[in-house]
């Protein structure tokens, strides 16, 4: 019979996965080759397998008949005397193995370790150290320690590995997606998800993580969590696409954003991005899910209050901040079946879009020859003389390298005869506005003309999330823009995809051999606040015969859109606060709200907070102000000031009015 020991060690190795190229750099060690590390060091946040890893690997070491020392860094006391002790033979007996587990825990050892203990070693030791946090950068750099330490930041699973792990747990094949989503590849999900199995789950049922599988993963993944600001902070970054210190500042307003952004920004799962932090998606999905079994309302909470943001900043934001506010928002309703089909958040391919320079267009150029023919890429030059502003080139934030380009161009009434003569395609959307409803004088109509990303082409990407996240920023900030349109090829495809958001002109241009079709939106019928807010509901709510039930949060949203379009008649008749039981009533909605805004705002200079608020808000909405900036200048105000007294203003016009929504209005 085989030691109990010994039927572990056999287990364990049935059951391991991956990491090969670990055990193969080890397994060299062991056999004494000259040129393998004699230190390793593993790192990653947690459940990511580093003691699976580790047992592994002492396993490996005990085969090879090595004398093993394993350390647990939780009980490493602070003398280094103690740790000396503890690990005496290694320094003394030659061919020993140390591995240190939970190295974090002992973090502080590190550099009396690569200084005074390692350099001590009897001969042909080895030592594993594995823990949440990398090495010290000056270990890594230190050319004495090149070819000895070897550093790996552990990664999830691979697709393949992972559903490995679930067939030999025997998940049923149905219930194998939803945990690979929950999942991500981190091995600790995997392996509880796998204990859990599918026992309970009806045929139809989706998998869920239970409470004991949540509690499980928290501890493993997250930690202690110091407080309950802490663990806001941590349902803020489980939601948002990307965390700020800015962001945390406005959806956390009674806490130290400072100290909450550097705790989330040194904790092992978290990454940095050009953008913010992001969780690793395991993380992410416990942190998430979580919430929603403990405290469904603060998560729906959290939710709304993120979105309020994310609409605030598309509103009055300065441009350099407004180009990614729909992509933050449309994330946080991304299990939406329309979302879902347009958008993609894959972290594979992060890019981050630059202007186009004239040193960049001899690849833009190649890359619209390569994608679309020679014919499409001389299109690229002429609009890229005539509007060089319209184009955005993507570059990959990993290595700098140019992989994708778009252009969206802004085009208005009347058309230039020689772009209709030149572009089909640009035709094509003009032919159908004359078709449809002509776009007045004074107006425009915006069109993504060119989305090519040669190795992703034409397929749910970030670039062109990211693009068309900028097209709905220009579209919902732009006055005077009639339409916006997208061209796709695979038209077919792409009508299924845009349905729902974008209406299918039917126009089926042709460049070269290249036939693409062309969607489109009227802003004028449906302005984009009210379009992007029918994308953010988290569930379709059904249709009613009179005015809804809204929420505060939609009532507000609606409030702003009204003064947005407070000027322009026809528009301001199709916004969201025609559907709301304040104008029920009204003989001539449209005219008699237009007057009802405007009284409220004038109301204000009753309130003693109210004089400046009422001065901001008439600048900026009923003056004919182009421009926030503008407004703040008509009333010689730091823009600065101006936002402060044009936000106070909004949340006082908006709380009067809702008293009116809830209340009608109040009797003289």
């Amino acid at each position: 019979m085989a030691s109990v020991g010994a039927r572990l060690s056999s287990a364990r190795e049935r059951a391991f996965i991956g990491r090969d190229e670990e055990l193969g750099h080890f397994g060299k060690a062991l056999a004494d080759d000259p040129q393998a590390p004699f230190a390793f060091y593993l790192f990653g946040p947690g459940g990511i397998g580093k003691s699976t890893l580790l047992r592994r690997l002492a396993d490996d070491a005990r085969a090879a008949g090595r004398l093993l020392i394993e350390l647990d860094g939780r009980f490493v006391s602070r003398d280094p005397a103690d740790f000396e002790r503890a690990a005496g033979p290694f320094l003394d007996v030659a061919g020993t193995v140390l591995v240190v587990d939970s190295f974090e825990h002992c973090q502080w050892l590190e550099n009396w370790l690569w200084q005074h203990f390692l350099p001590r070693a009897a001969d042909d030791t080895l030592v594993v150290l594995a823990g949440r946090l990398a090495p010290q950068p000056q270990w890594t750099a230190d050319p004495a320690w090149t070819g000895l330490l070897h550093v790996t930041e552990l990664q999830p699973f691979s697709e393949d590995q992972a559903r490995s792990l679930l067939a030999a747990a025997q998940i049923r094949p149905e219930l194998r997606d939803r945990v690979l989503r929950f999942a991500a590849g981190n091995p600790l999900a995997l392996s509880l998800a796998a204990a859990a199995g599918s026992t309970g789950c009806g045929r139809e049922e989706i998998w869920a993580p239970s409470a004991d599988v949540l509690r499980t993963l928290l501890a493993g993944l997250i930690g202690e969590v110091p407080t309950a600001a802490h663990r806001r902070a941590l349902e803020v970054a489980a939601q948002a696409l990307s965390t700020s210190e800015e962001l945390l500042t406005a959806v956390l307003p009674e806490h130290d954003a400072h100290v909450l952004f550097s705790w989330l920004r040194d904790l092992p799962f978290m990454e940095s991005t050009h953008r913010g932090l992001h969780p690793h998606d395991a993380a992410r999905e416990t942190l998430a899910a979580d919430l929603r079994w403990r405290a469904p309302n603060a998560f729906v909470a959290m939710r709304e209050r993120l979105a309020d943001e994310y609409l605030h900043l598309l509103r009055e934001a300065p441009e350099e901040r407004v180009w990614t506010v729909t992509d933050e928002l449309f994330y946080l309703f991304r299990e939406g079946e329309t979302l879902a089909r347009l958008r993609t958040w894959s972290r594979e391919d992060e890019v981050h879009d630059r202007p186009l320079h004239p040193e960049d267009l001899d690849v833009i150029l190649r890359m619209a020859e390569e994608t679309e023919g020679p014919a499409s890429a001389e299109l690229v030059r002429y609009w890229a003389h005539r509007q060089p502003q319209a184009f955005s080139v993507y570059r990959l934030v990993s290595t700098g390298r140019t992989v994708a380009f778009t252009a969206r161009l802004a085009l208005p009434a009347p058309p230039d005869p020689q772009d209709l003569a030149t572009d089909p395609v640009v035709a094509a959307a003009w032919e159908y506005t004359n078709a449809a409803e002509p776009v007045r004088p004074g107006e425009h109509i915006g069109i993504s003309r060119f989305t090519v990303y040669p190795e992703r082409y034409q397929v749910p990407s970030r670039v062109i999330d990211l693009s068309s996240s900028r097209a709905q920023a220009e579209s919902a900030r732009a006055r005077g823009r009639a339409y916006g349109f997208a061209v796709f090829q695979d038209a077919e495809t792409w009508a299924e995809r845009v349905k729902g958001t974008l209406s299918d002109t039917g126009a089926r241009p042709r460049v070269g051999e290249c036939t693409y079709g062309v969607f489109g939106v009227d802003w004028r019928q449906e302005p984009v606040e009210t379009w992007l807010h029918r994308f953010i509901s988290a569930t379709a709510a059904p249709v009613q015969s009179g005015p809804a039930p809204v929420s505060r949060t939609a009532f507000d949203q609606a409030v702003r859109e009204a003064l947005t379009h407070w000027r322009d008649a026809g528009t301001f008749a199709a916004c969201a606060l025609m559907r709301v039981r304040l104008a029920a009533d009204l003989r001539d909605p449209a005219e008699e709200l237009r007057t009802l805004l405007r009284q409220a705002v004038d109301d204000l200079a009753h309130d003693p907070r109210g004089a400046r608020a009422r001065e901001a808000l008439t600048a900026g909405y009923f003056s004919g102000a182009p421009t926030q900036e503008a407004a703040a200048r008509r009333l010689g105000l730091p823009y600065g000031t101006y936002r402060r007294h044009l936000r106070q203003g909004l949340d006082l016009l908006c709380e009067g009015l809702w008293q009116q929504e809830l209340h009608g209005p109040q009797q003289p």
